[in-house]
């Protein structure tokens, strides 16, 4: 992962009108990731595609859900 200041260092480089391919030469990256910090001004977070499975605990979340739910002794 890089950080927000080399994020901003290539996307300033690239937008003082240097190339995307000398900007990869001269920070040390791959091209695609130069393309993707001008796509994104920000670090992208990691987003999951899909819900995490829970195979052991997901025929259990009804039954935890509703004690949950129900009446709250002190």
């Amino acid at each position: 992962m890089f950080a927000v200041e080399s994020y901003a260092a290539v996307r300033r480089f690239v937008f003082e009108g240097h190339s995307r391919r000398e900007a990869a030469r001269v920070f040390g990256l791959n091209r695609e990731t130069v393309a993707k910090m001008c796509r994104f001004s920000l670090p992208p977070g990691y987003t999951r595609k899909e819900p995490a499975a829970k195979p052991k605990l997901g025929p259990l979340l009804p039954v935890i859900d509703a004690i949950l739910s129900g009446p709250q002794r002190l």
